[in-house]
């Protein structure tokens, strides 16, 4: 280490002699020949920091990784990145660390001396991936002491970290210290850190021994991982966030994304990997053994921040009923342009039709929806509620009736048309969303991200009240509503139907 900040040093005194050979011939002492000598000074200072200090260099040129940004903006305490290899996922959260370290966050309030651990599968992949991302990044010159595990500290690159000490901008230094999943789950216990890394995904008993150990400083977890065992722990507490925990965030990275990546490098890969593999590899994405049916479905678009939708979009509800099972009910609005917007969601288990349907009504009532004629608001629902039971003298349609919700169970159940249906309104054949689903119904977002085929050409019977209540509605062909007219629109009518009637009289 002391020998490569010796090196670099020497580069400022490099340029500073190729500005002197310029100067050559100069009248010593001129105000030309000094100007000359200040610029081989300046340029070599730039020069040696650009050469000690990559870190100031990050996402600030022409190109900048936005998604990297996005990262490191969110002020969440549990975040991921789910990328594909080559994204960049690796290298925002080696940064993520040195900031934290350091104390120069651009985007959070920073402190005197932390702690935090970088957690790798193994020490080989710590030594190769993120210990090399990190040295990357961190300038020479803020390391106070490095301790190792095996090789030597003047060649830290060569060998495998134990943990680094870093000097903060507020004093004294933070530590940085490094560990290995194949370490086992008793080597993560005891230590209290203000964050952990993870680079890829740890196993869950070790995921829970980090989240204790920032508990009591309310300290921080942040993954990077490409997605390659499946449908795992992550894809329920992180991607789905089961538990609705408000501080998980999450962010998916492709090649794409990547602003540094060649297009000709990233054409081989492409066609260099099966369709199942890029799922992964390119675009970060969670696989089950089959595949997802709706993989079109992307919540960053599809998915947005509820507004005070028009009344006359207004359009319909659909319900899937259950007892035991859960109740799913959506209200459904279609704008000028007939795009269709989930805009409110009923979901509950285990609650008669009474409980149901007053939620439902109660529903209506705050969004001031419109009824029938008769007072009843209408809604579309399986065909089976249409059916009487060996229980009951009343079917379940019957039973919605009565409690003032008309349901029309004359809906088109079939799967394969019904998703093709969805599947046009998730992405049309211009690649244009055409659905969109307000934040605040998590149940059917979270449908979209679990609906897989089974081994058949059939999806999995699971989880997916949601989804066929939705197929129910857009099975409909909702049609774009009437535009409002004008003032001068309304004028104009009035004006011409005046011209009409003057017409007749004068026949």
């Amino acid at each position: 280490m002391r020998d490569e900040v010796a090196r670099l040093t020497l580069v400022a005194l490099e340029v500073e002699k190729r500005y002197r050979k310029s100067a050559f011939g100069l009248k010593n002492g001129s105000s030309f020949y000094k100007t000359v000598l200040e610029l081989g000074l300046i340029d070599g200072e730039i020069e040696s920091r650009k050469r000690f200090d990559k870190l100031a260099s990050y996402n600030t040129g022409e190109k900048v990784h936005l998604k990297q940004m996005e990262f490191h903006k969110c002020l969440k305490r549990n975040r991921w990145v789910f990328g594909g290899n080559r994204t960049g996922k690796t290298e925002c959260g080696a940064v993520e660390v040195i900031f934290l370290a350091r104390g120069i966050h651009p985007f959070r309030n920073n402190k005197g001396p932390v702690s935090g651990w970088v957690v790798s599968l193994s020490k080989q992949v710590q030594r190769d991936v993120a210990q090399k991302k990190i040295l990357q990044y961190l300038n020479p010159l803020w390391i106070e002491e490095i301790v190792m595990l095996s090789g030597k500290k003047d060649s830290p690159e060569n060998g495998i970290i134990d943990y680094i000490l870093i000097k903060n901008v507020f004093g004294s230094t933070s530590t940085i210290g490094f560990k290995s999943c194949d370490q086992g789950r008793e080597k993560f216990q005891g230590t209290s850190l203000d964050f952990v890394w993870f680079d890829e995904e740890p196993s869950y008993d070790i995921y829970l021994e980090c989240r204790m150990r920032v508990l009591d400083k309310k300290g921080e977890l942040f993954g990077t991982m490409t997605p390659l065992k499946g449908l795992s722990w992550v894809y329920d507490e992180i991607f789905l966030n089961q538990k609705n925990n408000p501080e998980v965030w999450f962010i998916q990275m492709d090649w794409n994304d990547n602003p540094f990546l060649d297009e000709k490098e990233i054409e081989f890969f492409e066609n260099s990997l099966s369709t199942d593999d890029l799922d992964a590899r390119k675009y970060g994405r969670f696989s089950g053994s089959q595949g997802l049916v709706y993989k079109e479905f992307d919540d960053r678009v599809n998915v947005i921040q509820p507004f005070n939708v028009p009344s006359d979009w207004y359009d319909g509800i659909s319900i899937d009923p259950g007892l035991n099972n859960p109740l799913a009910c959506h209200w459904y609005c279609v704008d000028y342009d007939g795009n269709v917007y989930v805009i409110k969601e009923h979901f509950e288990a285990g609650k008669d039709i009474d409980y149901h349907a007053e939620k439902i009504k109660n529903i209506c009532k705050s969004l001031n929806w419109p009824t029938n004629n008769m007072g009843y608001y209408e809604a579309l629902i399986d065909s089976a509620a249409g059916q009487r039971t060996l229980n009951g003298v009343k079917s379940v349609a019957e039973l919605f009736y009565e409690r003032g919700i008309a349901v029309n169970t004359k809906v088109n159940k079939d799967l394969f048309s019904g998703i093709a249906q969805v599947k046009s309104y998730i992405k049309n054949s211009n690649g244009r969303a055409r659905l969109f689903i307000f934040s605040c119904c998590t149940n059917l977002i979270r449908e979209f991200k679990t609906y897989f085929w089974s081994s058949g050409d059939t999806p999995v019977k699971k989880d997916d009240h949601c989804l066929d209540e939705l197929r129910y509605y857009l099975m409909t062909k909702p049609s774009p509503h009437a535009r409002p007219k004008t003032y001068l629109e309304k004028h104009k009518d009035k004006v011409a139907k005046e011209l009409m009637r003057k017409k007749r009289l004068y026949r």
